[in-house]
């Protein structure tokens, strides 16, 4: 998406006019203007040139946005996007209200204060064509400092595109020729000595109005732009945030650069109380960084050579060198902050209402205005009457509390989301997360952490830690996931050296400490020793069925106790999973792991249905079947996972996942936990309800208030009056907006049960798609050697490399796996694949 900082737009008819032109421009595929921010989002093929010839056409300006900030400074495209966010119209607005108030009270002294409740002035105001006169050249001054509405309102008139400004310049323009041609019939009338004719025409002059209209609109103008700056605070915060210099090491020589000068493979050095410039990774030294700037979590984290680093992030206690990795626009700062730009640049579903009456409201306002005028001339009433009830329907309405109900909103919404770690790519994300009523959850990464560790450590006739030395003596040695597992466990632990050490590949390990035999296992291998008796084995069934692989250990011919390795749960997971149900969503967690695993995991998980055995395109067609029932969201975090995330109506990305997975998805979640996807749309749902406030608000405003100046509820409204109710209804639909800020994205206090769908028909499409996986092309080979989920894995990616296989599930407790075929492949080749990795394949079914 390329983006242009629009100029000239005054209200939702200007922006909906820049679309339409924009729209028209061959090889525009997609735009999307805001009012919020001034800005327009483009996608095709188009050039830049066009779309800005485009824009010209339609009577406003355009340029690619940080353009012209680049190229007078050099400076970043964030840095050059945070002046272009700066708040330039409320200087201006407040420069013209200094002049233009002091002016209008004059004014009103004289006309309202002396002319009609008799206030003490000069006696040469008693003449009212003096008066008269004095109210022009003062009205007259207000008009010229406030001009912009008038040459803005009367280009778009002429351009066929009337806008906000077009209806004050038209109100005040109308009250002041009014008044000035009441004031040249006072003159001829007072020429002629009807003194009766002078005193009626002088209590209809509108000078006063024509001068209070722009300087009320110029108020809530004012009110309007600062409430608008507020919004865009988060993102402005997040460009703020971007260090502007670096400390590079050349040649052993500490150099302070400007941080666009910083490269990939160039070492940074980050003292503590420093920001770190951009993101790197640490090759020498040690530190804790707080990453709250990042992920909205204040607790620091410990970093040491090896660990990445991220720009704007704090180095809190050591020094540290770092290897830039991503500069410029590729570091996670920058990433984040144009998620949240793109998202503020693009439209939402609800914005689809708003634009479409936007489009013809001016156009609608102007006609009614004609209508009133001439309805109640032709009932009778005076013109006086009549002008003032038109131009009270000019000024009273407002077509920016419309324009402005769902960008402001989205903006705000998204905001609030970047500052704990949720970045809404569009605003079409933030609102369709509002609606979900299906997640579908990958199990790996997701729902459980991803890497093994231990869970439990069951000693018999000793201690924990004496079982712990004992298995670590004889683990450390161990190149296998599990050991390593293990030997995490007992960090720190001073551990006796073990003889005579040797692997039996899908089997065990066997050793000797102190001359005397230490081995350890699975549990058919320590059965096969005649080490194991039927308790023991009950025991370590029960650890397999939560999903945990046992590891059994024996030292001197006797059985020294059972250690428990799993992926476990998240610690968030469950409650997370729990927050959705209270939320009236339902889950499914969807997985490639085999039935007894994945049955565990939904068990301690709390999730309604489970699919085990998927393959990676079966993620995406069960995502299809689940999209019957109602809207769906995708969490994942792997490749395999990108096709469901693409399908889903929604994909959300665990933070810590691959590129792949990230770019496919519509919504990222910084950190790597499963309540920020209950936050994401918890938040998503509190700014669908304020977006529907400020709609109601900005319809409601209007079917009252216009009616209510063409005088149908027998009120004849004062045109002033109308301008001073323009003014404040879209300060009242930002403000409302800016209440998302008090949102709390992870309290469930507040949280409302929405209408879900129904368990049966869930658990109908659940059994279909499990039965269907099933039917696939399958065989079945019997292994002898696995030992863990870890043999599994490796026999899977064993077989997963045979041309021909689609997929591949193990299962070591089964002896099994069973892979599914895309094409035929020989028994000889799939045994082949197997025992190079040194399993013992007995049988192809």
């Amino acid at each position: 998406m390329e983006q242009y900082q629009v100029t000239g737009m005054s209200c939702a008819a200007c922006s909906s006019r820049v679309e339409k032109a924009v729209s028209g421009v061959p090889g525009v595929t997609s735009c999307a203007v805001s009012l919020l921010t001034n800005s327009m989002g483009v996608e095709g093929t188009a050039s830049s040139a066009d779309i800005i010839r485009a824009v010209e056409a339609a009577g406003y300006g355009a340029s690619l946005k940080g353009a012209e900030a680049q190229a007078s400074s050099g400076a970043s495209p964030s840095w050059a996007d945070a002046e272009a966010l700066k708040d330039h119209e409320t200087p201006k607005l407040k420069k013209r209200l200094l002049f233009s108030v002091p002016i209008l009270l004059i004014l009103m002294y004289f006309s309202m204060g002396h002319g009609m409740w008799g206030w003490p002035a000069p006696k040469a105001f008693d003449n009212l064509v003096f008066l008269g006169l004095f109210e022009l050249l003062l009205a007259v001054v207000v008009m010229i400092i406030n001009q912009k509405f008038f040459t803005s309102g009367f280009s778009s008139l002429f351009h066929g595109a009337p806008n906000m400004d077009t209806l004050v310049a038209l109100g005040s323009g109308a009250s002041f020729v009014y008044s000035l041609a009441e004031l040249f019939l006072m003159i001829l009338a007072m020429g002629d000595g009807r003194h009766e004719i002078v005193m009626k025409y002088g209590m209809n002059l509108y000078f006063e109005s024509a001068a209070m209209i722009p300087t009320l609109i110029t108020i809530g103008k004012m009110l309007e732009a600062m409430s608008k700056g507020r919004t865009t605070d988060a993102l402005k915060g997040l460009m703020q945030l971007a260090p502007k210099t670096a400390v590079l090491l050349r040649d052993g020589v500490e150099t302070e650069v400007g941080v666009e000068e910083v490269k990939t493979g160039d070492i940074f050095v980050v003292r503590p109380g420093e920001q770190i410039p951009v993101d790197g990774v640490i090759v020498r030294g040690m530190t804790a960084v707080n990453e709250s700037a990042l992920t909205g979590e204040s607790i620091p984290v410990d970093k040491a050579e090896g660990d990445t680093v991220s720009a704007a992030t704090m180095n809190q206690q050591g020094y540290v060198e770092c290897r830039a990795t991503r500069v410029g626009e590729d570091t996670t700062l920058a990433q984040i902050i144009r998620t949240v730009s793109d998202a503020a640049a693009t439209k939402a579903p609800l914005a689809r209402i708003a634009d479409k009456v936007s489009g013809i409201f001016v156009p609608a306002v102007i006609g009614l205005s004609l209508l009133t005028l001439i309805g109640w001339l032709l009932a009778g009433k005076p013109f006086s009457f009549a002008i003032a009830r038109g131009i009270s329907v000019l000024v009273i309405s407002c077509p920016c509390a419309l324009g402005l109900a769902t960008p402001v909103a989205i903006m705000v919404g998204s905001g609030v989301g970047a500052k704990t770690g949720i970045l809404y790519k569009t605003a079409a994300a933030l609102e369709g997360a509002g609606r979900t009523q299906i997640i579908a959850l990958d199990k790996t990464g997701t729902v459980t952490e991803g890497q093994p560790r231990v869970t439990d450590v069951i000693p018999f006739g000793r201690d924990r830690d004496a079982l712990l030395r004992l298995a670590v003596s004889l683990e450390k040695s161990s190149e296998h996931p599990l050991a390593k597992a293990v030997t995490a466990e007992a960090e720190g632990m001073p551990l006796p050296e073990v003889s005579d050490f040797e692997a039996l590949p899908g089997h065990g390990l066997h050793a000797r400490l102190d001359g005397k035999e230490l081995l350890g296992g699975s549990l058919r291998f320590l059965r096969s020793k005649g080490l194991a008796d039927e308790s023991v084995s009950a025991r370590a069934n029960a650890l397999a069925e939560e999903g945990k692989t046992p590891l059994l250990f024996a030292y001197d011919g006797e059985l020294a106790g059972i250690i428990a390795v799993a992926d476990p749960i998240k610690a968030d997971s469950a409650q997370a999973i729990l927050e959705l149900r209270d939320m009236g969503v339902r889950t499914v967690m969807l997985t490639g792991d085999n039935e007894r695993t994945a049955r565990a995991i939904s068990r301690q998980a709390g999730v309604d249905q489970v699919i085990a055995g998927v393959l990676p395109e079966g993620k995406a067609d069960v995502i299809r079947a689940l999209k019957t029932l109602g809207k769906v969201t995708m969490v994942g975090d792997g490749i395999n996972d990108a096709p469901a995330l693409t399908v889903a109506d929604n994909g959300i990305a665990i933070g810590a996942g691959t590129d792949v997975a990230i770019d496919a998805a519509d919504i990222v979640v910084v950190k790597s936990r499963l309540s920020d996807v209950t936050a994401a749309i918890r938040l998503s749902r509190a700014t669908i309800r304020n977006i529907h406030q400020n709609l109601f608000w900005a319809f409601f405003y209007n079917a009252i208030c216009i009616p209510l100046a063409m005088g149908l509820y027998g009120v004849e409204m004062k045109p002033m009056y109308g301008a001073a109710a323009m003014a404040l209804s879209s300060f009242f639909v930002c403000m409302n907006a800016l209440r998302l800020n008090l949102v709390k994205p992870h309290d469930a206090g507040h949280d409302r049960k929405e209408k879900s769908i129904p368990a049966e028909a869930l658990e109908e499409i659940v059994a279909a798609e499990t039965i269907k996986e099933e039917k696939t092309m399958t065989k079945t080979l019997k292994v002898e050697g696995m030992m863990c989920m870890h043999c599994e894995a490796r026999v899977k990616k064993a077989l997963e490399a045979v041309p021909g296989v689609a997929a591949a599930v193990a299962d070591h407790d089964k002896g099994t796996a069973v892979v599914t075929l895309t094409a035929p492949v020989e028994d000889d080749v799939l045994r082949a694949a197997v025992e190079a990795q040194d399993y013992k394949v007995l049988g192809v079914e």
